[in-house]
């Protein structure tokens, strides 16, 4: 069961601005980097569902991030069905991001008011998605699509959150663009995990990288 419902998480995501978007099939690893978000002042992380038996890993992540980092919400991404879902969601996942918008996701997470968060690629789906229930949606791929598709989406329908994800930067100039066009909130991978960071398991750059994040995205917000 969340440990977080999905006021609380949307309030979280809200607060921060950031989301970090991260897999590693080793599970310590995962919990460093975890601890290492949670040390930089981030409270909600998402964890993709990319690799075999990558549940496995989520549910030691959420445990861990249960004692270790106590305000942090855990949640899903990559996530594409119900099932998929279901699954995580019966491991604690506190929210639910998908490349895509399915229906079927939107109403297993809302039977249990777990967020879920689909990826769109344009306004209509985006229409959809909130007629399902979804209070946060994703636009996706967010460097195909740009800062100007979010103003141009928020402009008839002002009401919208959007997380954008892909292409994110953690610096001034691009966390700018997207926040002024209207973004809730962003999601970062690759850019906020560098490779050569993860390997020398330097989890203090990380955190530092986390909290510059926040603190740009604080004064754009």
């Amino acid at each position: 069961m969340a440990r977080f419902d999905k006021i609380a998480v949307l309030n979280k995501i809200q607060t921060t601005g950031i989301v970090p978007v991260f897999y590693n099939g080793d599970a310590e690893i995962a919990k460093q980097v975890v601890k290492a978000c949670y040390e930089g002042g981030i409270r909600a992380f998402e964890f993709t569902n990319r690799g075999d038996f990558a549940h496995e890993v989520f549910a030691e992540v959420v445990k861990y991030a249960a004692t270790e980092c106590p305000e942090m919400a855990v949640g899903v991404g990559s996530v594409v069905d119900a099932p998929t879902a279901s699954l995580y969601i019966q491991l604690g996942a506190c929210f639910v991001v998908g490349p895509l918008f399915n229906p079927d996701v939107a109403k297993v997470c809302n039977r249990r008011l777990v967020p879920y968060t689909p990826g769109c690629g344009s306004i209509t789906e985006v229409g959809m998605a909130q007629e399902a229930g979804c209070d946060l949606c994703k636009v996706f791929p967010g460097d195909v699509l740009g800062p100007k598709f979010i103003k141009g989406l928020m402009a008839p329908m002002p009401w919208s959150k959007i997380m954008v994800t892909g292409g994110v930067e953690p610096t001034t100039e691009n966390l700018s663009s997207w926040f002024k066009a209207g973004a809730f909130a962003v999601g970062m991978g690759s850019c906020l995990f560098p490779k050569q960071l993860v390997a020398s398991k330097d989890w203090e750059a990380i955190s530092r990288i986390c909290a510059e994040s926040i603190d740009v995205a604080a004064k754009l917000k």
